[in-house]
């Protein structure tokens, strides 16, 4: 059962600004930011990432720089964990958006929003790159990997609703904040979702059982909930 820890960057200067930045360049953390995405770091220190794959835009990069620190490993970047593809509406204050037709679109019926402009793009096409991302990288590193993905808000969101089984149209019932990690496991029957929006939670689970305790796993679901990660 590969494991994806998704991370959303810390804070930017364009989230404090009240920006949409999308895929502008030179967006990078601000100071809260750094704080928030250092302090994950330290939370995750004890899980033994296998891979850790990033959106190539800077504060992606900032993010996945601080998990890798002090680990052998290097970032990868995967354009198709990228900001969604909001065209015309790239680096437009939020308040001003929010008088445009389309806004009500993405808020109410987001799987018909279509962003304006050559460069934009569907958030439906936002979702499959971002799920077959995913699931490609589940597949490069084997069932029992524990990976950690660096992404934005609507993205991660895009991918838990796909891994809950809900239809785009319900994303935005999701809320995923700066620096907080969401993480699901695909087996070979469905994904579990076991954290989401988590940004002070305890890691441990996260941590896999010593080899040789390892039974194999299993794609049911506990009926009555379970006695949790630690029994």
């Amino acid at each position: 059962m590969a494991t994806v820890i998704l991370l959303r960057h810390g804070r930017t200067t364009a989230n404090s600004g009240g920006v949409l930045a999308g895929w502008s360049p030179g967006v990078e953390l601000d100071d809260t930011g750094r704080a928030q995405v250092a302090a994950v770091a330290e939370r995750l220190a004890a899980v033994p990432l296998v891979c850790v794959v990033s959106s190539p835009l800077e504060r992606c990069r900032q993010s996945a720089a601080a998990i890798v620190a002090g680990r052998d490993l290097e970032v990868q970047a995967d354009e198709r964990l990228g900001e969604a593809r909001y065209g015309d509406w790239t680096g437009r204050p939020l308040k001003e958006l929010a008088k445009d037709p389309l806004w009500k679109v993405v808020q109410q019926h987001p799987s018909a929003a279509v962003f304006p402009g050559p460069e934009g793009e569907g958030l439906a096409q936002t979702q499959a790159r971002a799920v077959a991302a995913v699931r490609d990288w589940n597949a490069r590193l084997g069932p029992d990997a524990v990976w950690l993905a660096c992404s934005h808000g609507d993205v991660i969101k895009a991918v838990l609703a796909d891994a809950l089984g809900l239809h785009l149209d319900s994303f935005q019932r999701i809320v995923v904040d700066p620096a907080s990690i969401s993480v699901v496991t695909y087996t070979e029957t469905r994904p579990f979702v076991s954290r989401v929006n988590d940004t002070g939670g305890d890691v441990g689970a996260l941590v896999p059982p010593k080899r040789r305790r390892r039974r194999k796993a299993s794609s049911d679901a506990v009926v009555g909930g379970g006695a949790g990660p630690g029994a």
